[in-house]
């Protein structure tokens, strides 16, 4: 217990001992600075200045913007950022492959690379085997009541639908002398314009090109889709000045007339109007002579 004893008071000795630590200088040895420690006073200093690095360093890492240009940190703001830009591009390519798939249907149709169907006839209806002969036309009780309720709705509605008429209007795709008129009994739901070769033609409304290529029976065909559900359809040119994906306004040239494709016979514009999915008879709406 004794040894036990010395030994601790040995210890205890060195620890308490005190130091002088001198700064001399080495020119004239004259004494600058001079410090009073012991080696507690050492230790206890030592800890201290770590404790302090430690608690600066998390500090300045966990709530300051230094945390940012250490790997594998990054702000709120940046992470919202990404999470927001991912739903985006997640949208976007859902919207785009819908795209995708509506026009490769339509190149199809064009093409005639559905085996199903007969492309014989230059119509769209054609291609369908839509015949409006074996369609029952009769209106049901319920379809003649909600006939006379939008009539007397239109009847009064003199305000709505002059601004519909006004702020929607067909132009010409070019001037000529119509060779085969619009015919449903006959499946010909287009008219046939005579015209020189490279004659302009243009968009009959403002809208959007869902369709720019050559197929082998209607040569260079363009489709623009229009508002109020109206499409056209422009074959047979010589070639074309738009591509899908184009906007375009009316009157705007979209292509050069011609006498491209199996089924044409000199040089004419093949013109036809669709709204929503039903052929229409463009004369009564556009004055092409």
């Amino acid at each position: 217990m004794k040894a036990k004893k010395k030994k601790e008071k040995k210890i205890a000795k060195k620890l308490l001992n005190k130091y002088r630590l001198v700064i001399l200088n080495e020119d004239t040895f004259e004494e600058r600075l001079s410090f009073k420690l012991t080696r507690l006073n050492v230790f206890v200093l030592l800890a201290l200045s770590s404790i302090f690095i430690v608690v600066s360093t998390t500090i300045l890492i966990a709530f300051t913007p230094l945390k940012e240009y250490i790997p594998g940190y990054s702000s709120t703001a940046l992470k919202k950022k990404a999470t927001i830009l991912n739903y985006k591009t997640d949208s976007l390519e859902k919207v785009i492959a819908i795209n995708e798939r509506y026009f490769e249907s339509i190149k199809k149709v064009l093409h005639g690379e559905l085996s199903s169907l007969d492309f014989n006839k230059d119509s769209i209806v054609e291609a369908a085997k839509l015949d409006v002969r074996d369609i029952d036309l009769a209106p049901i009780k319920e379809d003649s009541l909600l006939r006379e309720k939008v009539d007397k709705e239109d009847k009064y509605n003199l305000f709505e639908s002059a601004i519909s008429k006004a702020s929607f209007i067909l132009f010409p795709p070019a001037n000529g002398t119509i060779s085969s008129p619009y015919n449903a009994k006959e499946k010909h739901y287009a008219v046939d314009i005579v015209l020189a070769k490279n004659t302009p033609i243009k968009s009959t409304a403002d809208g959007i090109v869902i369709f720019a290529e050559w197929t082998t029976k209607t040569g260079h065909v363009i489709i623009v889709e229009h508002s109020h559900g109206l499409i056209s359809v422009y074959k047979h040119n010589a070639s074309l000045t738009k591509e899908q994906g184009d906007l375009v306004k009316a009157g705007e040239v979209i292509a050069m007339s011609g006498n491209t494709g199996e089924l044409s016979s000199g040089p004419h514009l093949h013109f036809e109007l669709w709204s929503d999915g039903y052929p229409i008879n463009p004369t009564n709406f556009i004055d092409f002579e």
